[in-house]
């Protein structure tokens, strides 16, 4: 995504209520010396292919990310203009947002990944033969691991896809299991965009932040799920229900910051910003949801465990 995709995406979602968002260390692109080749064809749901794809197109920064960390980077010929992890992805101006069927044939793959069926896309490509794996904007972890595991499958990377997943699970619950205990649960706000949209745990991330034990602000502003559980709240909103952290996704794409909240009116007597308690994310890794959750679940649990109990 770009600078300024947190904020747009959580505004689509809002308002139309549309879903579209590498390891903790970057993995081998390479298959491991003892990976055994994977025998085809291959299911995965309503998808099958009869060999290996060795030139494929994603058309998802999260996508793009757990292609390469399950070690099928080789096999990706075309990324979108918005994968920009790792770096030296083969970064095009395909578009995911528009995209378009002349353009992705033009690369020749024999695989597509989308996270999301604009313009009717999987039906234009399905007209020109060519196969389609969908991976929607996760809601849980276990989606991310699914999709992980089903690309594994896929690409023929079946046991270091399950590798990323395992590592994934092992980590996060290492994280978690570090978490002090409280007898009240601190609160927290997410921003997505100075416009303050937010996300509700009911959002995939929200649930990393109640495996953080944390309280969501937002959630009662979202409590009939008519904003798809991204709410956009309001100052008195915010400086009623006075957090005691703030998370900026918008550090990157707005230039957000603990002294440009500060300056906000009424946001200096937050207890947030009293207890130097606000926290700029990385807007990639906050807006996908890919193997990289684990970075941004640590910064957060980080953040959290510097709370005394």
């Amino acid at each position: 995504m770009n600078r300024r995709t947190p904020r747009l995406f959580a505004a689509t979602l809002a308002v139309a209520a549309l879903a579209l968002g590498a390891c903790a260390e970057k993995t081998d692109d390479k298959p491991s010396a003892g990976t055994a080749a994977a025998a085809y064809p291959v299911t995965v749901g309503a998808l099958t292919l009869d060999k290996r794809p060795e030139k494929i197109v994603a058309l998802s920064p999260t996508a793009t990310e757990m292609l390469f960390a399950i070690g099928a980077g080789p096999q990706v010929t075309a990324v979108d203009d918005q994968s920009n992890y790792p770096a030296d992805v083969p970064k095009t101006d395909l578009s995911a947002f528009q995209p378009n069927a002349e353009a992705i044939a033009g690369k020749n793959p024999d695989l597509v990944v989308l996270s999301d069926d604009r313009n009717k896309i999987v039906e234009q490509l399905g007209k020109l033969k060519i196969p389609v794996y969908l991976t929607p904007a996760a809601t849980t972890l276990d989606d991310s691991y699914r999709q992980i595991t089903e690309l594994g499958t896929l690409t023929g990377h079946a046991d270091q896809a399950a590798d990323v997943a395992t590592r994934m699970k092992d980590d996060i619950a290492k994280l978690v299991k570090d978490l002090p205990q409280r007898a009240e649960k601190l609160t927290y706000f997410h921003e997505l965009g100075p416009e303050l949209y937010s996300a509700t745990s009911k959002t995939f991330i929200g649930s990393l932040y109640s495996q953080a034990g944390l309280t969501n602000i937002a959630d009662p502003a979202d409590a009939d799920g008519k904003s798809a559980g991204y709410p956009q709240l309001s100052q008195e909103f915010i400086v009623k229900a006075d957090p005691d952290f703030v998370f900026l996704a918008d550090a990157k794409c707005c230039q957000q910051s603990a002294d440009t909240v500060k300056a906000r009116s009424g946001w200096a007597g937050l207890t947030a910003v009293k207890s130097n308690q606000v926290v700029a994310l990385d807007d990639d890794v906050a807006s996908r949801w890919g193997p990289r959750v684990v970075d941004l679940l640590r910064v957060i649990i980080d953040a959290v465990a510097k709370v005394p109990a």
